[in-house]
């Protein structure tokens, strides 16, 4: 008898268990792709760029929940876990960031709930404080909620394994809550619609100005939830302008929609991982020289079929040609990258590089040359020209990409990423060291045009009969 009740029992137990909507989430046959790339990466600062009702929020309180709770199906878990989720406002905190964890965070996994305003016996009608839950490692967690309108000092003093933005908090804010996870090495996410311009998270997390190997985001649009009418998607996309889509279907920063000047490039297609490559595909180094401005050089590649690899690079600024120098040439012996007369290493170089100053007695053609590099100053340099040639390299008339950029060349992609249209239809003069000698390199090879479509012997074989009964016609005239 006590062994059916037992049976009853566990039935019950399981039964409750799936019900649970956290053990529903992305499982089945339908699946969030995007939400997954968010869980599965393992950076510390991870960012989720949506549009509305793309899911991201979603994938932020689930995020929080499985942190919590000690059960990440992709990372390592811990106990006794704090963390802080922060949203714009406590009204926006009650309607969204709030709302959704309770949705994912079944009644029995709490063990108190501390309120700010309004009854814990119906916590979702008021504004929560913290949430203590029971963690599978035994002791509890800590989930407190914070507003941005409470000002920078409310987020002072609390060392903690993860902070959620819900939307994008203000920076002295972003920056405290950086140096609230230093100490445990914890994680920093966020979860946006970028509708505020080119703010800081734009520089910090999208270029990545700083290098930051930690930082990662993704961007995710209306398409990406598989749970979204196609139908809905299309009649809803019909009535927005251009600038109020990009922003709340594609989740963009507004500002770069129209005024990027590599529209072509995608991180997802032209930048790809390191790989070995072919000693015979190596092509040229290509420098932007600079004193207090960063120095930019790249080592290109190029295969059989014409695609361009940009595999290397050494991007440093206040230091001296000598130096700049030696650590060309230690890439060059790392790459076992040829070398040619009397040893020398060749590479092209902007033109103004062959003037003199009064400063010094030599150029930096010279200078470059006493320190084992032959550098080509004979270099097109026109603007236009050479951002067309680039564009075809990044996606040609058939939307075919022929640039592919090393990950690991992470200034020329911020630089890419960040390149804008400003006055007059000229690019804006700023942050463009890499982009100049990529233009050098790409005006030495011939502009990507789209290739018709090869005829297959059917097709050639009516093309010949056409030829000929048209032939007969005009005989028989």
């Amino acid at each position: 008898m006590n062994s059916l009740v037992e049976y009853i029992n566990l039935l019950k137990e399981i039964k409750k268990r799936k019900s649970y909507k956290i053990n529903k989430y992305n499982k089945g046959k339908i699946v969030h792709l995007k939400q997954l790339e968010f869980h599965k990466c393992q950076k510390r600062n991870r960012w989720v760029f949506g549009g509305n009702r793309s899911g991201k929020t979603e994938c932020g309180a689930v995020e929080v929940v499985w942190l919590a709770r000690g059960i990440h199906p992709f990372r390592d878990n811990k106990p006794n876990v704090v963390g802080w989720v922060v949203s714009l406002s406590s009204k926006v905190q009650k309607e969204v960031s709030q709302e959704k964890i309770l949705k994912y965070l079944p009644s029995d996994w709490i063990d108190e709930i501390i309120m700010n305003s309004g009854s814990k016996a119906s916590a979702e009608f008021g504004v929560i404080d913290t949430i203590v839950i029971k963690n599978v490692f035994g002791g509890n967690s800590k989930i407190s909620f914070k507003t941005c309108e409470s000002g920078r000092e409310k987020f002072q003093g609390t060392s903690l394994d993860f902070v959620w933005f819900d939307e994008e908090p203000p920076l002295d804010i972003y920056n405290e809550c950086v140096m609230r996870v230093l100490d445990k090495r914890g994680d920093i996410f966020g979860t946006m619609t970028p509708l505020k311009g080119l703010t800081f998270v734009y520089d910090y997390i999208y270029l990545n100005k700083f290098n930051d190997p930690e930082v990662w985001c993704e961007f995710i649009e209306w398409a990406d939830n598989p749970y979204l009418s196609a139908d809905e998607i299309k009649r809803l996309s019909s009535t927005m302008g251009e600038s109020e889509l990009e922003s709340r279907r594609f989740g963009r920063f507004t500002d770069i929609a129209n005024s990027v000047v590599y529209k072509e490039f995608d991180e997802k297609v032209n930048v790809i991982e390191p790989f070995n490559v072919p000693r015979d595909w190596f092509d040229m180094i290509s420098i932007d020289p600079g004193l207090h401005n960063p120095l930019s050089c790249h080592f290109y590649a190029q295969d059989y079929d014409g695609n361009v690899y940009v595999i290397a690079e050494h991007y440093q600024s206040n230091i001296t040609v000598e130096e700049h120098s030696i650590a060309i040439k230690q890439i060059c012996k790392e790459l076992n990258w040829p070398t040619g007369f009397n040893g020398y290493i060749n590479a092209i170089i902007d033109s103004a590089a062959s003037q003199k100053t009064l400063a010094s007695e030599k150029n930096v053609v010279d200078l470059f040359y006493d320190f084992g590099i032959m550098v080509n100053p004979n270099v097109n340099k026109d603007l236009f020209s050479g951002i067309s040639r680039v564009k075809s390299y990044l996606k040609d008339a058939n939307g075919k990409a022929h640039l592919f950029i090393f990950s690991n060349c992470v200034n020329l992609i911020r630089e890419i990423k960040g390149y804008f249209w400003g006055f007059e239809e000229k690019p804006v003069k700023k942050d463009d060291h890499a982009l100049d000698e990529l233009r050098y390199y790409i005006m030495t090879k011939p502009e990507q045009k789209a290739k018709k479509d090869e005829l297959s012997i059917i097709q050639k074989d009516k093309l010949k009969l056409i030829k000929k009964i048209n032939k007969a016609k005009f005989n028989n005239l």
